[in-house]
């Protein structure tokens, strides 16, 4: 059901042209704040844009900014987990090390770092919360990888002449994956927390351009103001994803911890 829910926000983000009922960026002083409406299913901002347009147009950079990260982490974080595991010795100590340092700084303030060099943006948070979420996929990749290298079978086929890229590529990458799966399902909702933070201090995408973060923050004065209608829509949204994909990933770690007791 929850994984439908997603699938079916995925689509309309996609389909975000054909569906929204305005452009997003078209402004109506004379419906500036005002709340849900035959004319605005779900109200106006200050500038008497439509929410809904904005939300379904925001859907589009604020789920494929965190799909981008942990897609780059996951690529990342297994290659180094499983090098590490099979080479050992002196470049799972550096690995290690590597990894450790990239720990001692929050993917936030990567973030505020990688904007003061490159600039305000959708690149530079994306590009550092990438690098601050390998390590989190490389320590789980390694744990899994190191456990299932000990095994009789790698043994066996190492005897077998099978070279060290095969085994990895065969055998090693395949068991760990339902782990980073799960792992991967849950460090997307706090990447899109995380990116939802640096649009609300106004250091990612900027305006016109609409994202749920963004929304949030432009909306808090009018929230203030009595009219609640763009920062409640845009924030429900973002808590929505967050539990479904925790939800999802945490339900696919407890099946493939049952998978491994049986």
């Amino acid at each position: 059901m929850l994984g439908a829910a997603l699938l079916l926000l995925a689509l309309a983000a996609v389909l975000a042209p054909l569906i929204a009922p305005y452009d997003p960026a078209a402004t109506d002083i004379l419906s500036a704040n005002s709340g849900p409406s035959p004319a605005h299913w779900l109200g106006a901002d200050d500038l008497g844009r439509d929410v809904l347009s904005r939300l379904l147009y925001g859907a589009r950079l604020s789920l494929l900014g965190p799909t981008l990260i942990i897609a780059a982490a996951t690529v990342m974080g297994a290659a180094l987990g499983i090098a590490s595991a099979w080479r050992g010795g002196w470049f799972d100590l550096v690995a290690g090390r590597v990894l450790d340092f990239f720990f001692a700084f929050p993917g936030l303030l990567l973030s505020v770092l990688a904007v003061a060099m490159i600039g305000t943006g959708f690149v530079a948070p994306v590009t550092a919360l990438a690098i601050a979420y390998t390590p989190y996929i490389a320590r789980v990749t390694r744990t899994i990888a190191l456990r299932e290298r000990n095994l009789a079978y790698v043994e066996a086929l190492r005897t077998h002449g099978l070279g060290g890229w095969a085994i990895c590529l065969r055998h090693l990458a395949p068991a760990v994956w339902p782990v980073i799966r799960a792992q991967s399902a849950i460090a997307f909702g706090s990447a899109l927390v995380d990116l939802t933070a640096v649009s609300y201090l106004g250091l990612g995408v900027q305006p016109p351009s609409a994202k749920w973060g963004l929304m949030v923050s432009q909306g808090q004065s009018a929230l203030l103001g009595g009219a609640p209608s763009q920062s409640l829509s845009a924030g429900l949204l973002i808590i929505f994803v967050v539990l479904a994909v925790n939800t999802i990933g945490e339900r696919a770690s407890d099946t493939d911890t049952a998978g491994a007791r049986a």
